[in-house]
């Protein structure tokens, strides 16, 4: 390939051929990084099982003190697989699995009695269903915010669709039976946090089978179809 160079004071041009004088360059070779696991099963599984137990509390009218190691112990698997999920690309992951985790460790602060979140509650001056009233204003939000995710989910599939809409009606119902005092919605909410336990769990499932290390898979029936 030739070059055309100006002179400038003799007002002529000269071509030069670099073809074979100069060496072809070299792109500097990218340095070779491990690549990370998928988080999105340890979220799911975290998920899955706060949810599950959690959901039997309110199906059964059960005590809820017993969540209180359990919450905190999760939230960090959820919290840890938010994390991972920032360093994988994965936005929707990254924000769900922060922010539910976010959920337990409120939820958890609830439970612990030195941070007195009962205590204005329980003064001569107020009355216990306020109590109750701020906490369907807490699972309202919830009910919000999770609608906003199923909203990400409506093109990706069944599956994931499945388990925001039943997790969406889940905080939706709670947030309405602890308003108006329901014992009955209370314990439609369980159900459907259940449904929405089980379907993370179903989702885990299609995420880490393969052929390579069990004799049968599942799938999350996808809308679109990915190009092969």
């Amino acid at each position: 390939m030739s070059t055309v160079t100006s002179d400038a004071e003799k007002g002529t041009r000269h071509h030069e051929d670099f073809t074979s004088s100069s060496p072809t360059p070299v792109a500097p070779a990218l340095p070779q990084y491990r690549q990370f696991a998928n988080p999105t099963p340890l979220g799911l599984c975290s998920f899955a099982l706060t949810t599950f137990v959690l959901s039997l509390v309110y199906g059964t009218s059960s005590s809820s003190t017993f969540l209180l190691p359990m919450n905190l112990l999760f939230l960090n698997s959820q919290l840890l697989a938010g994390l991972g999920e920032f360093f994988v690309g994965n936005t929707f992951g990254a924000t769900a699995f922060s922010s539910y985790g976010a959920f337990w460790l409120s939820y958890a602060a609830i439970l612990v009695p030195s941070f007195n979140v009962a205590a204005p509650y329980s003064a001569a001056s107020s009355s216990p269903e306020e109590f109750k009233t701020a906490i369907s204003f807490f699972l309202f939000g919830w009910f919000i915010f999770t609608f906003l995710m199923l909203l990400a989910m409506l093109k990706h599939s069944v599956a994931f669709v499945f388990l925001f809409t039943t997790l969406d009606m889940a905080f939706l119902t709670l947030a309405l039976g602890e308003y108006f005092a329901k014992e009955a919605l209370i314990k439609a909410g369980g159900v459907f946090g259940l449904l929405s336990a089980f379907s993370a769990w179903y989702c885990t499932l299609a995420l880490i089978l393969n052929k390579d290390n069990s004799f049968f898979t599942v799938s999350i029936v996808p809308f679109q179809k990915r190009d092969t």
